[in-house]
């Protein structure tokens, strides 16, 4: 007899079935495992084998042969231990066929016959509901997380042992509740924009970025005060949706970043890679394909500090991700997808010492060296910066000012701007300004005969390109909508502008 179990494959965060089918044959004892499997799967031999007999089932003596079908597809994880046992367990006549039917089983076993966590469990199920599928056993430590899936009956298990008395109805499990409401209503920052003290131009220009969800460069003195902005970024944009939560908790489950007491991701990501990070770990890959940075800042932002240091390759590899908003990786077995719809905030000093600019003379680096330290970025990635901003040194006086304006009350600005963009783009696929198109900007960044003339001298003046036109023409948009006018005016281009001054200063 064939025993089968059904399970789920995953690439990148696409899920399609696998069926674990077992055949037990008078010869010689081995136990093989085919159809594409990595080095996890093919390791789960001897974790059945032991997970098995340590839970009082018998472990047949005989040739046992587990094809994962379809056998053209790669098998990556550690999550078919389960399927395969059970499969065995089938295969052998120790539980029986109808038990199995209508479940989707995912589970590394222990030797002890424990279940363990694994990752992506939230997209294997999203993508089997897609399929028809609403029944689903999973180790306990992923249950809460499987539990997102709305409409779906997840069964954690702590061992094989509960599995098998569940599905005989010996012992049944009980589904696992879908607390993701809940986990959202505590869902809170540890920091606020009111415990920064002066630096109003920098939070102006966050103000901004986080209306249009715009990409930002920071420039500044060391001590400017560019990482502790950064770090309170988040805390200005839109509270997550319950749908971009489930989307940014798919891309965590997969990297496996996941943990029992925090299924589900409510605050929007902040990832800060360190300057020496590779191309692969910035944008994705390695042998079997993992979300990079980009994506695990998808619905967040990416903070890139210290930008010249980065290697060269790595930020460049930015440049791709940062326009179609996702990362495609390509390797023999296949392409993985994976979204990355972040912004990108990043912070450089504007020399090697840090201080050229400051109004002191302790800058000592010779005109050759600032030129070689700032010529690290390119023309192509300054080009998707929308807006540059100097970060100055924060005078004593400003120590001593009252609190600030909270994380709270510049959210309220930010969300009135983003409501107004959601109205007017109901029709469309744009979901900020930072989106739009050629076709969405002249629809609705139309200017006017004096607004145009102020653009053609600032186009000519500054030698700006094409891309760089229409990203001064979508910050002007988000600058109206802050004011809450229809039409885009002289000022709001003319703030627009000197958002891209620095490029003079600075790259010239």
């Amino acid at each position: 007899m064939i025993g089968t179990a059904l399970t789920v494959g995953l690439s990148g965060l696409v899920g399609f079935p696998v069926t674990a089918e077992t055949d037990i044959s008078n010869a010689l004892p081995a136990f093989e495992i085919i159809g594409l499997p990595d080095a996890a799967v093919k390791e789960a031999k001897d974790r059945v084998r032991s997970g098995i007999k340590n839970c009082g089932f018998e472990f047949p003596a005989r040739r046992i042969v587990v094809n994962l079908a379809p056998a053209n597809l790669k098998k990556e994880g550690s999550h078919f231990d389960l399927p395969i046992a059970l499969s065995v367990l089938l295969a052998s006549g120790q539980i029986q066929r109808e038990w199995l039917e209508g479940y989707i089983f995912l589970g590394e076993l222990s030797l002890g016959g424990e279940l363990r966590g694994v990752s992506g469990v939230l997209p294997s199920i999203l993508e089997m509901q897609k399929a028809g599928y609403t029944k689903f056993i999973v180790p306990l430590a992923n249950a809460s997380e499987g539990a997102l899936a709305e409409g779906a009956e997840v069964f954690g298990a702590a061992t094989l042992t509960d599995c098998v008395l569940h599905i005989s109805g010996e012992k049944e499990l009980l589904p696992a509740e879908n607390h993701g409401e809940e986990i959202f209503r505590h869902a809170e920052y540890d920091c606020d924009f009111s415990e920064v003290k002066g630096q109003e131009n920098i939070k102006r220009a966050m103000v901004i970025a986080a209306a249009g969800g715009h990409n930002l460069l920071m420039i500044g003195t060391p001590g400017s005060g560019k990482s502790m902005l950064a770090k309170r970024f988040p805390t200005i944009l839109p509270k997550l949706s319950m749908q971009e939560a489930l989307e940014v908790t798919k891309v965590y489950s997969v990297a496996g970043l996941l943990s029992e007491k925090q299924p589900l991701v409510t605050t929007r990501p902040f990832r800060s890679p360190h300057h020496n990070v590779s191309s692969v770990s910035l944008v994705g890959g390695g042998t079997n394909p993992k979300p990079g940075e980009v994506s695990l800042a998808h619905h967040g932002v990416l903070f890139l500090d210290e930008l010249p240091e980065f290697p060269r390759s790595a930020v460049e590899a930015l440049r791709q991700p940062m326009e179609d908003g996702e990362v495609t990786i390509s390797r023999v077995q296949g392409k993985n997808t994976y979204p990355c719809r972040m912004m990108v905030l990043a912070a450089m000093n504007p020399c090697p010492c840090g201080y050229y600019g400051d109004g002191t003379d302790r800058c000592k680096c010779s005109a050759s060296s600032i030129r070689r330290y700032v010529s690290r970025i390119s023309g192509p990635l300054l080009d998707r910066i929308d807006m540059e901003v100097e970060a100055s040194p924060v005078p004593f006086g400003d120590l001593k000012l009252p609190p600030a304006e909270s994380s709270e009350k510049l959210r309220e600005q930010v969300e009135r701007a983003r409501s107004i963009q959601q109205e007017r783009y109901a029709k469309e696929s744009y979901s900020c300004n930072a989106d739009l198109s050629e076709a969405g900007l002249s629809r609705y960044c139309a200017l006017g005969e004096a607004e145009e003339k102020v653009m053609q001298g600032v186009f000519e003046r500054m030698g700006l390109s094409a891309r760089a036109y229409s990203r001064i023409l979508k910050v002007a948009r988000t600058i109206a909508d802050l004011e809450g006018r229809e039409n885009i005016n002289s000022y709001d281009l003319a703030e627009a502008v000197s958002y891209r001054e620095l490029d003079r200063k600075f790259f010239s």
